[in-house]
């Protein structure tokens, strides 16, 4: 959809045409904050004047870019806090951008609260997402609150909860997760629906399919004679290693990596169970006749495995790390992009590099799911995409899917109902 562009375009009108806004602050991840929307302002003439420098780095680095004449300064998430210490009462930023908004749906983590607290010296707030409320609605007050200092979804996230959400699934101690309250949800929507504007991608754009494809991986004997006993036993012993399993999420955790084909132990050495769906993802590689892929992992022996498997082949593979990777890629030097969905889901452009996605190991989180699925499924994006996702038989792999289907549901009914009124604007 462009929200780089769409944002700058303001920031530009704002300031230079409007002189409502002087200073602009920019949150991002990581690999957005080092080159995204600096190469994005130099994409268009008309944004080509504003100033946008990276706070990035050594805190020497960090300060002396500070103290850049600019426009636009743009933060990595995890130094939000030190940003906030270091000028304090003095907080010179009157227009803040939280770029992938969702990462602070948190209300305990340390950058929701250090915002909060120059909130007040803030003027004008953008949130910019593609998925607002990825595990349910609780995840929206954290976001809306930085919006709104709580006017439309209450002060604290103790009253929300209260008033729209009712305990789901509870011990006689403890309260595990809530469900919303007959008709809450509508009443969410509308509650902010004068703040948030939703545009899909499908409904603006003429982008290529989108197809999802999985492709089964079926255990041997022995692999899943190995998966059944540590999961009935939470115990497994390979050779002379033991390993445990000692809680429903760790077990989880162990099935997961037993799927892909190894598991660590408790001293983090990698354990090889079998090489089941490495044999698949070898025979989907050869099938793709050349073509480049973008392989998402889920644990670090997923990595060592992948390119070992693939080391007498002439592919030439990569680990997405630097601007430099992501540059080279959509100039088509990499035959096999490796990259984990948390460091590359967001804000990252993908799609001149290629139109495969493989998930080589799925992970439980439907924001990381979809936004990393959009690095190639995007404006700009020429081909069809097809998304393979190696799902093994009959164990958490399947569960994982169909977790990120139920999860998703709630996101759409969100995102529709809150889909802009642009209409009435088009005269």
């Amino acid at each position: 959809m462009g929200k780089t562009v769409i944002t700058l375009t303001a920031i530009n009108d704002l300031k230079y045409n409007r002189f409502a806004i002087s200073k602009v602050l920019v949150i991002a991840p990581k690999k957005v904050a080092e080159s995204t929307w600096s190469k994005e302002s130099q994409k268009w003439d008309h944004l080509k004047m504003l100033r946008v420098v990276p706070v990035l780095g050594t805190l020497k680095k960090r300060i002396r870019a500070l103290n850049t004449p600019a426009d636009i300064y743009v933060i990595n998430r995890e130094n939000v806090q030190w940003l906030v210490e270091y000028y304090r009462n003095a907080w010179p930023f009157d227009m803040v951008i939280v770029d992938e908004f969702s990462s602070f749906k948190n209300h305990q983590a340390k950058r929701f609260k250090s915002l909060t607290w120059v909130r007040k010296h803030i003027t004008r707030f953008v949130g910019l997402t593609g998925t607002p409320a990825p595990n349910g609605l609780l995840d929206l007050w954290a976001q809306v609150y930085l919006l709104d200092e709580g006017e439309r979804l209450e002060k604290k996230i103790t009253h929300f909860r209260e008033k729209y959400f009712e305990p789901d699934q509870r011990d006689r101690d403890r309260v595990f997760s809530y469900m919303p309250k007959p008709g809450a949800e509508e009443i969410i929507q509308e509650k902010i629906s004068d703040i948030c504007v939703s545009m899909k991608a499908e409904d603006y754009l003429e982008l290529p399919d989108c197809i999802d494809n999985i492709v089964p991986v079926v255990l041997d004997s022995k692999a899943k004679e190995a998966y059944e006993k540590l999961e009935k036993e939470m115990l497994l012993e390979v050779d002379d290693t033991t390993i445990d399993a000692g809680s429903a999420a760790v077990l989880t955790n162990k099935l997961l990596q037993l799927c892909n084909g190894a598991v660590y132990d408790e001293n983090r050495n990698v354990i090889d169970i079998h090489n089941c769906k490495i044999e698949v993802f070898l025979e989907l590689i050869e099938g793709l006749n050349g073509k480049p892929a973008l392989v998402f992992y889920n644990f670090q022996h997923d990595v060592s495995r992948i390119k070992k498997a693939l080391a007498g082949s002439k592919l030439i593979i990569r680990e997405l790390k630097t601007p430099q990777d992501e540059t080279d890629w959509n100039n088509r030097q990499i035959d096999i992009l490796l990259a984990h969905p948390a460091s590359a889901a967001y804000g990252l452009n993908l799609q001149e590099g290629g139109n495969h996605v493989i998930w080589f190991g799925l992970n439980w989180s439907l924001e990381l799911y979809q936004q990393a699925n959009k690095r190639l499924h995007r404006q700009g994006q020429k081909e069809k995409v097809i998304i393979h996702h190696l799902v093994v038989e009959g164990a958490r792999d399947d569960d994982v899917m169909e977790a990120l289907g139920d999860k998703g549901n709630t996101q759409d009914k969100l995102m529709e109902s809150l889909k802009a009124r642009i209409e009435k604007y088009k005269s």
